[in-house]
Parts: C-alpha cells; structure tokens; sequence
C-alpha cells in the first residue's frame, strides 16, 4: 500500500451521527486501500445546516469516531463538501466514500470536487443500516428488528407517509430487519487473537444496544482492569426481559458488530448466558468481572446473574464517570420527534431523487 517510504493516506468525512457498525464497515474498507485512516467529522452548526440536527454532539460523535479501530486520526469540524484544499492540508492521498448519495443542503454531490480531481474511491454501503433506519426504528418504537423463526429476515412492506405509529411503517428507511448477518463480516471485524500468556483476562457483560459513548467510556474503564477484555451480549429475548418495551433496538448480529469494532475489545461472546457461569469463566481464563453503575437485574429465578464472580471474590464493579444510557438516546429523539420526522422525510426525497 504505501509508495516506497510514504505511507498511503486516506481520508474519510461524514457526520458520524449515531456511530453504527455500517460506519465502522465503511471505515474499515477505506483503512484497507492504505495505510494511514484519517476522518473529519463535520460540526454540529454544519450538519444543522445541510441535513437537519445532528442526534449526538460534536463532542460525543468525535469520541465515538476515535473509539473505532480502524481510525488512526480525527479531524474536527470539518466542511461538508470535501475540497482538495482538505485533503492537501492532512496529507491526504485520497478521499474514501460508500456508494451512496451525500448533497449538499442544495442537492450538490459533497465529493464532487475531489470526483473531478480523480481523488476518490468508493467502497460498498453496508446495506440495512443507517442513522435514519435507527432513528425511525426508536420513532416506531416496534419489534420487527429481531423477530424470529421464519420471519427473522424478512422486511416491512408497508407504507406510512411520516414516521407514525405504524409497525409496517417503510418511510422513510423503517423497514427494520434488511441486515443480513455472515460469518464473513464477523471474521472482518474480529481480531482474531487469543489472550498472550500471563494476560490479564476480563470480561464484561450486557446489551450494549445503540452502541453510544456511555459504552465506550465503560469498556476503556473495563479494558485497563486488565489486558484481554472479552464483553458477552446477551440474545434479543433475554435483553428483552429486562430492558421491556421494544429493545433492544438493535438485534443481536448488529450488537455484535458494534461492539467488535471498539478499539478496547478484544472478543465478543455472542448470545453470552444472563448470569456468569463456572463454565463461562473457565473456558475463557476469566480473571476478573467487571460491571458499571447500571442496576442489575435478577435472572429469572430470582439469583444474582454476578453471584459466582462475587463469591471467588474477582467481581469489580467500576465507574467509567458517563452517565449516558440507550433509554436517554431514545429520550432525545422522541423529544425532538418532529424535527426527525422532517430530517428523515428530507433525506427520503433526495434518494429517490438519485435513485
């Protein structure tokens, strides 16, 4: 990849609003055609302007960018139309986007500019997910993200003209289930090593729905408790349980993919059992177990999930000092429902434009 001495530089752009494992998928494609992954990440008064207001802060999206492993360096507030200016100032050889459309808040191409030049690469969107797909799931507040059996992959048809209270809602970007999991894509964002003799094993468990920086503060905290951190996600029913309603928002598959591209994460078990069992800790060399400040709910027989770790005495509970939680993420969108109804509708009328 690198020409000669000099390290092929790529530089990636975007909003980065709800940080999802099709970012991530996005990033990591562009990592592979170089050697140096550089992101700017627009400012929350750009995005306002452009695409309508952001979810997440500034502040919030740029940690979450830079907690990606893939990611080497972030650029902050950067201008929504990439410019070669841009790309001259970082060093950068070439910019990197997914096969979809961004305009401008005047319908203009955002890469027209480096397109021209000859500077842009294109890698493939990773289809079923967006920030607008998951804005709208928490909008419908329905369940078909994670049915089951036969249904489990199948895809609303129905039409709503705004984000309503319809389940079979599909406007825009609402029909909930179009990711299709594979053990390629795990593979991909897996590390794929084992703990070194001598690490320092621990594991973490729970949803980890809509992957957010309360997350990500709490697996940094995890992480320096040790050298190898192994994060269990417990299945849809079983989050189901104890969270209620509609969650988790994203199913299983997705939840996995998120939390294998944090850079603290070295493993991920998936469908990881309620309560830490003797077989859990031993098969992965378990040393400590780590929970945040989140209430812990019984199992369903009444017991302590952490019972086992507490009694060997390698239970920890930590404090990673962000008191963000998926229900305060659902909070701020429903509090600013109309405003995403309308973004939403907006980016709907622009795709089908290009489409």
């Amino acid at each position: 990849m690198s020409n000669g001495s000099k390290p092929v530089r790529v530089w990636c752009d975007g909003c980065y609003d709800m940080v999802h494992y099709g970012h991530a998928n996005s990033l990591r494609q562009a990592k592979a055609l170089g050697d140096v992954l550089v992101v700017g990440i627009h400012s929350d008064k750009e995005i306002a302007k452009h695409k309508g207001p952001p979810v997440f802060t500034e502040e919030e999206r740029y940690k979450m960018v830079r907690g990606i492993k893939w990611v080497d360096e972030v650029i902050e507030a950067v201008p929504y139309v990439t410019t070669l200016e841009t790309l001259d100032k970082y060093d950068c050889d070439f910019c990197v986007h997914g096969d979809d459309i961004t305009t401008t808040v005047d319908g203009v191409d955002t890469y027209h500019l480096v397109k021209a030049a000859g500077r842009y690469r294109e890698v493939e969107r990773t289809r079923g997910v967006s920030t607008t797909d998951i804005v709208g799931r928490m909008l419908l507040m329905t369940r078909e993200h994670f049915k089951r059996g036969e249904q489990e992959y199948s895809v609303a048809k129905g039409h709503s003209s705004c984000l309503g209270l319809d389940p079979s809602a599909t406007q825009p970007f609402t029909a909930c289930s179009k990711f299709l999991p594979t053990s390629r894509k795990i593979v991909q964002f897996s590390e794929g090593k084992e703990p070194k003799p001598g690490d320092k094993v621990v594991y973490v468990a729970g949803a980890f729905d809509l992957f957010h920086v309360g997350h990500l503060d709490f697996l940094e905290a995890a992480k320096s408790e040790g050298d190898f951190l192994i994060v269990g996600l417990h299945t849809d029913p079983t989050v189901n349980v104890y969270k209620g309603h509609n969650y988790p928002i994203m199913n299983l598959h997705e939840r996995v993919l998120s939390v294998l591209a944090c850079k603290y994460v070295n493993e991920v078990v998936i469908g990881a059992p309620y309560s830490v069992t003797e077989e859990l800790m031993s098969h992965f060399n378990v040393d400590v177990v780590c929970h945040g400040q989140t209430p812990i709910a019984p199992d369903v027989d009444g017991s302590d999930p952490y019972a086992l770790p507490k009694a060997r005495g390698v239970f920890k509970s930590i404090t990673s000092g962000n008191k963000m939680t998926t229900e305060k993420i659902v909070e701020r969108i429903i509090q600013h429902r109309l405003e995403y109804e309308a973004r939403n509708s907006r980016k709907n009328v622009i795709d089908n434009h290009f489409s």
